[in-house]
């Protein structure tokens, strides 16, 4: 007797959404200091990367005024696979863009500010002098404020960093976003060892300056891939850890391949801890700069 052929359901409908789990909402951008702070980027014409990259804690930080401003305009010239910031043919290096910036600066009176920047792979050194200018500059308005650099690679150019580096940051960040294996689909035009290296270089080629780096999770890697990319950063001495799950800007972007839960990013921190980072932020919403003046007193403990 012939069995009959097994049934497929197929959906005609559209996708039903399911509802982000408890530990991943935010709470919407509000409140006088983040429209203060909104206000005053327009009429000094800065970017913020909160704004650009879609940050999910763009509340929290500015109500704190806390904000993260980011150099050389607002056009990456890379098309990495998760980032919101927008991509494009970038136009001439604003070279009064390091006053504005420190501007901000002493306006909103901040004690730690974090700067950073789309890739300019068009004019790397011209990158590097804006970031030590920056730094000058704020050192200059507001002397008591703690700086904190996001950079790009500058294409392993260690001409490029050394510039940075004779400003004199508190915090020298670099991210490196994935474990080696989704380099390639991840971060368009950056490579694993030139990050390594650039980190390492941090301690070769300075003296006192912390250094930091960011790991996103929730991409296609496995928990012993991403444990081996923390060892190879504590190998470089790298300071401080920040560790936080991908949150898909628009589906343009890289899909999610799965959501760790706290528990999951409590295990990755106590794992990087034992590794010799002097501070691990490990968390869904964690982001480069969440809680960076906290995470800069630690460290430099």
């Amino acid at each position: 007797m012939a069995t009959s052929p097994e049934l497929v359901q197929i959906a005609l409908g559209p996708k039903v959404r399911e509802p982000k789990p408890a530990w991943l909402r935010a709470r919407a951008p509000m409140g006088e200091n983040y429209h203060e702070l909104k206000k005053l980027a327009r009429t000094l014409d800065l970017h913020t990367v909160c704004e650009s990259a879609q940050c999910p804690n763009i509340g929290e930080c500015w109500n704190h005024k806390t904000a993260t401003f980011m150099l050389l305009g607002n056009l990456c010239t890379r098309r990495c696979g998760f980032c919101a910031v927008p991509k494009g043919t970038p136009e001439a290096i604003d070279w009064d863009e390091p006053r504005r910036v420190a501007e901000a600066v002493g306006r909103l009176g901040l004690k730690h500010a974090v700067i950073t920047s789309v890739n300019r792979d068009d004019d790397n050194l011209g990158g590097a002098k804006i970031f030590a200018e920056t730094i000058r500059e704020v050192r200059r308005q507001a002397p008591r404020c703690r700086v904190e650099v996001l950079i790009p690679d500058f294409q392993g150019h260690d001409d490029c960093l050394q510039v940075v580096l004779d400003a004199r940051p508190e915090v020298l960040n670099h991210n490196t976003e994935t474990v080696p294996r989704l380099y390639r689909a991840v971060r368009s035009g950056a490579r694993y060892e030139r990050t390594l290296k650039l980190l390492g270089n941090v301690k070769r080629m300075s003296d006192g300056i912390l250094s930091k780096s960011g790991v996103m999770v929730g991409l296609g890697e496995s928990m012993t891939e991403l444990l081996d990319t923390f060892r190879d950063l504590a190998r470089e001495r790298v300071d401080i850890l920040t560790v936080g799950q991908y949150l898909r800007p628009s589906k343009d972007h890289l899909p999610i391949a799965r959501l760790y839960t706290p528990d999951e990013f409590a295990y990755m921190k106590e794992e990087a801890l034992e590794m010799g980072f002097r501070h691990v932020e490990s968390g869904p919403l964690v982001r480069s700069s969440y809680h960076a003046h906290e995470q800069a007193d630690v460290a430099a403990q």
